[in-house]
This record gives structure tokens, C-alpha cells and sequence, in this order.
């Protein structure tokens, strides 16, 4: 009988004895005892978890500033989704009509002929033009 009562002592201080050692190797986390509880700090964001000890197993949850943090942060990328998605699915289904086909068809080939007509045009004045005399 004592020793099932020891047991889950003896977890408790085994996982914070592990994850102490966690945390020094990386120096991220920080656990400290608040009565029956423990405090876990990140060192790098700066949030803090409680944890509690439950059946040989340590159990964290966010603070409740984090929480709130944490849920309007996701409902803002939801929002951003849905309104990509809306987007997305709006710009997808929507092909060119045959008039704007036509259109930009038309404006290439005015690009093309204006553009062949002043090369045709450079050439012209290049070859009408008498040779230079070479005086070297």
C-alpha cells in the first residue's frame, strides 16, 4: 500500500528530473513548485503554463491571457482563409470571355505590325544610304 502511494511521487520528481534536464540542454524552460502545481516558464516567448501532476503523468495548460491571445489570433487567420478561399474560388472559375480574347489578340497584332513596320523602315534607310569612305 505504501508503495503505490510512493509511486506516483516517485514519477512526479523522475519527469521533473527529466524535464529539468530538458531544459537545462536547452535552457528554454524553467518548472517551478506552486504548491501542488508548477509554474512553466518559457524562456524565449516569455509564456507561462500551469501544470499539474495527474496519475504519473505532468499535464501543462496555457495561462488565460495566452488562451485569449492565442483564440483571437486564430480567428483572424480564419477570417484571412475564408477570405483567400472566397478569392481563390472566385478567380479560378472565371475564364477570359471571347470578346477579351479578340481584344488582346487585336492589340498584339497592332504591337507586331507597328513594330516589323519600323525595322522594315530602319533597314530601308540603312541600305539607301551611301558606304562611307573608309579613311583610315
Amino acid at each position: 500500500m505504501r508503495l503505490t502511494k510512493l509511486m506516483p511521487i516517485a514519477l512526479t520528481a523522475l519527469l521533473l528530473g527529466l524535464q529539468g534536464a530538458a531544459a537545462q540542454e536547452t535552457g528554454r524552460y524553467q518548472m517551478e513548485r506552486n504548491g501542488d502545481d508548477f509554474v512553466r516558464l518559457d524562456t524565449q516567448t516569455g509564456e507561462m503554463s500551469l501544470c499539474r501532476e495527474k496519475e504519473g503523468t505532468l499535464t501543462c495548460r496555457m495561462g488565460a491571457d495566452e488562451r485569449s491571445a492565442f483564440e483571437d489570433e486564430l480567428q483572424r487567420l480564419e477570417k484571412r482563409i475564408a477570405a483567400l478561399e472566397a478569392t481563390t474560388a472566385s478567380g479560378i472559375s472565371k475564364a477570359p470571355t471571347d470578346e477579351e480574347i479578340d481584344r488582346s489578340i487585336g492589340i498584339m497584332e497592332r504591337f507586331m505590325r507597328s513594330f516589323f513596320g519600323m525595322v522594315q523602315e530602319f533597314e530601308g534607310k540603312q541600305s539607301s544610304e551611301e558606304p562611307v569612305p573608309n579613311r583610315s
